[in-house]
């Protein structure tokens, strides 16, 4: 008897102990597929399908509820029984409308990215310019034409071009260093809209797999592996406006896809002078997987824009009747620019714990800018107009090794990656010329070669045990500077080198499926430009920013997500815009206190609402009390909106961004006025493939400023300077037409 009672022990002991649960994850149409989540709601333990839709799933037990879900599939949910096991098991997802139910709150750092990506799925981006705007708190604006980088502000940055963020595609980075227009220029314009499949995002330094501007956070945007349906859209509206987009499959068959995608703008824009901006973007895109061990995507990719600008006019020659709002003071601004992109990213899956990532990019870059922030300030007769121009090559490659362990009795799991790669640019003849009417050079400031070599490798770990995950990382960035000097009587070229570690700790505990609460430490860093720390100046040639997070996720329901965190940072350095010469410089030390608040709740199936608000207290630590503003740096941003996903043959919504008043100068004595803004886009379904749609921007047609600087100008005849802002006006109501059909 007593062999008996030791038995069935031994038996409840086997079943009560954890197992593993394994199998296969496949659509409808019975293709593997990868990256969907696999989560216990009883112990919190996650993972995720690979790029054979197998998962493995450890600390299994009897009666333990998991959840298969990846956006765009519905959710599935399994009671695990004695059968199941440590046996194989075959799930099938079938294929939905993007719904916050599809999202799971798991132990992971940047969880917070999944659930922005319902936000990319219910409401597309509209435009180029509007991808960005997905990150909650990320504000942007445009102040030449549409064809220049947006300045972008996020966490109380004005980060201008992309100083403090790093910004990639598809793991391609889109930061240009020592750029002839500003550090970490970050253009995204030759991303077609229609082709993005998600974002990831994290705010703040605490992520060892980023390097190079992510102080105030990154961002990475996926773009389609292939696409389901040919699609042709059509748009046209006010201001001579006309957008032709295509996507197209090329390949397809059981392991190989193919498509082209392809955009054309054109529009004369808002203001007085036409901008006869264009833009074409060509993306060609071949990716395989044999739905076993090995992917391969191969990107082919062409953008080309040119424009004519307005650029920043001051509110005293709108006052005095010398323009309009929408006049120029220098209507001969603007500028064309250029990219081309050869990137192929490679996972190699050696069993279920070992897995390869690797990418290898290459890209050929021209730009040339003209820009006239000061009028007749330094030349009273010829004007202050220059011109930024340079010619670039950019080869990198980037190689990951990840594995995974299970631990004891497999109730707890160590997973690492170790990668390495590089970075090198060539930017030929970088210059900085005063001219005049975009056609006589007057004299050249700034001429050279650039040469700069960023070399690294990373650590990053995760320790996960009950419902606490532990992520520690670092990483070690190896830099070379060197400029040639073409203006130098002699020839002379310049060069140096740096190091910097960069460490994070980042600890989650998963309370329960519906809270996590986290804590991230972390240290990042921005490069200064070469030409900066090559000639020996007191600047900082690799400034890093210490943060720290502290916040909570919740989830109390399946369709509604808040989000909350106080956050700080302190910078070594920072870059201030300096409206006499159109650049930047470095500055100093800062401190930046906030807070992040978020929603996220859908209200039925066809219904979805998100809202942020971000606070931020920003300022100088070197400048006396009353001196120490940070010019432009928002403290009060808000987005959000309301966005009908399927409601029959309709689908739409309205959205807002709203930034609050700010110090344009270092006293607070000159103001940049704060806007609230709402866009509206409504459509409608008929004939099952074709879809019609009007896109309104500035629905109530109020007149607010998308860029602002503090900058001291003179006019033409002025006999003294002033100090007063200058800005670029945004943009009145404006609508368009679109035409859509799939087949």
């Amino acid at each position: 008897m007593k062999y008996t009672i030791l038995l069935a022990l031994l038996i409840s002991f086997n079943i009560l102990n954890a197992h593993e649960l394994n199998g296969i994850i496949t659509s409808e149409e019975n293709i593997p597929i990868v990256g969907v989540g696999v989560f216990n709601k009883t112990t919190g333990a996650h993972t995720y399908s690979n790029i054979a839709g197998y998962f493995e799933l450890d600390d299994i037990s009897v009666n333990d509820t998991i959840s298969f879900y990846k956006l765009e599939y519905s959710l599935r949910e399994i009671v695990i029984t004695t059968n199941q096991l440590d046996t194989t098991i075959d799930i099938v997802l079938t294929k939905s409308s993007a719904s916050l139910d599809q999202v799971v709150l798991v132990s992971k750092v940047n969880v917070l990215s999944s659930f922005a990506s319902v936000d990319i799925k219910t409401a597309p981006v509209k435009s180029t310019q509007e991808i960005l705007r997905k990150v909650p708190g990320l504000i942007i604006g445009q102040h030449a034409g549409g064809g220049k980088a947006e300045q972008l502000f996020l966490r109380g940055f004005d980060i201008d071009h992309g100083t403090d963020i790093a910004i990639s595609v598809d793991g391609l980075p889109v930061n240009m260093v020592s750029h002839a227009h500003g550090q970490g220029y970050a253009d995204m314009h030759f991303v077609i809209p229609e082709t993005i499949e998600n974002i990831d995002f994290g705010k703040g330094p605490y992520y060892a797999h980023k390097g190079n501007f992510n102080t105030a956070g990154y961002v990475n945007l996926s773009t389609k592996k292939n696409i389901d349906q040919n699609l042709i859209t059509l748009e046209a509206g006010q201001f001579n406006t006309l957008r032709l987009v295509n996507l197209f499959n090329a390949i397809d068959t059981e392991f190989s896809n193919a498509y082209v995608a392809s955009e054309l703008v054109l529009m004369d824009g808002v203001f007085d002078a036409p901008q006869n901006f264009n833009r074409v973007n060509v993306l060609g895109r071949y990716n395989f997987n044999n739905y076993d061990d090995e992917e391969l995507t191969i990107s082919l990719s062409h953008f080309q824009s040119q424009w004519n600008a307005s650029g920043q006019i001051p509110q005293r020659a709108i006052d005095t009747g010398i323009i309009g709002r929408f006049g120029a003071i220098d209507n001969t601004e603007g500028g064309n620019t250029s990219r081309s992109n050869l990137w192929l990213n490679h996972i190699k899956q050696f069993d279920e714990h070992q897995q390869l990532r690797s990418k290898v990019f290459l890209s050929n870059y021209d730009f040339e800018l003209y820009s006239n922030f000061t009028f007749f300030l330094e030349d009273p007769i010829n004007g202050d107009q220059i011109r930024q121009k340079e010619n670039r090559t950019i080869i990198g490659a980037e190689t990951v090794y990840e594995r995974s362990f299970h631990l004891k009795n497999h109730d707890s799991q160590f997973q690492y990656e170790m990668g390495i790669g590089f970075r090198y640019d060539d930017s030929n003849d970088n210059e900085l010329s005063h001219t005049r009417n975009r056609r006589e050079t007057l004299n050249r400031i700034a001429f050279g070669d650039i040469d700069e070599f960023n070399g690294y490798g990373f650590v990053n770990a995760t320790y996960k045990k009950n419902k606490f995950s532990f992520n520690p990382g670092i990483r070690i960035d190896y830099f070379k500077f060197e400029y040639t000097n073409f203006l130098a009587t002699n020839f002379e070229n310049r060069s140096t080198d740096a190091v910097i570690f960069s460490p994070n700790f980042n600890i989650i505990y998963a309370a329960s499926p519906k809270l996590q609460i986290f804590t991230k430490t972390g240290i990042g860093f921005h490069s200064n430009d070469s030409r900066v720390v090559t000639a020996a100046t007191e600047e900082k040639t690799l400034p890093s920013a210490f943060g720290i997070d502290f916040g909570a996720i919740l989830k109390p329901i399946n369709r509604l997500v808040i989000n909350a965190a106080l956050w700080s940072l302190s910078s070594e350095q920072e870059f201030v815009y300096v409206g006499d010469a159109g650049i930047v410089e470095p500055s100093g030390k800062t401190q930046r206190y906030g807070v992040d608040f978020g929603i996220r709740y859908q209200f039925t199936d066809w219904l979805y609402a998100n809202g942020d608000v971000n606070y931020t207290y920003a300022r100088s630590t070197d400048a006396p009390n009353g001196q120490d503003y940070i010019p432009l740096a928002p403290d009060l941003t808000s987005s959000g909106g309301v966005t009908i996903t399927d409601l029959g043959k309709f689908s739409g919504g309205i959205s807002y961004r709203y930034i609050k008043n700010r110090p344009a100068n270092e006293d607070n004595s000159i103001i940049a006025q704060g806007y609230f803004v709402n866009d509206l886009n409504l459509n409608y379904t008929f004939a099952s493939h074709w879809t019609f749609g009007i896109i309104i921007e500035n629905l109530f047609d109020i007149e607010w400023n998308e860029t602002q600087f503090a900058t001291t100008t003179r006019l033409v005849n002025e006999p003294q300077p002033i100090e007063e802002i200058t800005f670029t006006p945004g943009t009145p109501f404006f609508v368009r037409a679109k035409l859509t059909v799939t087949f």
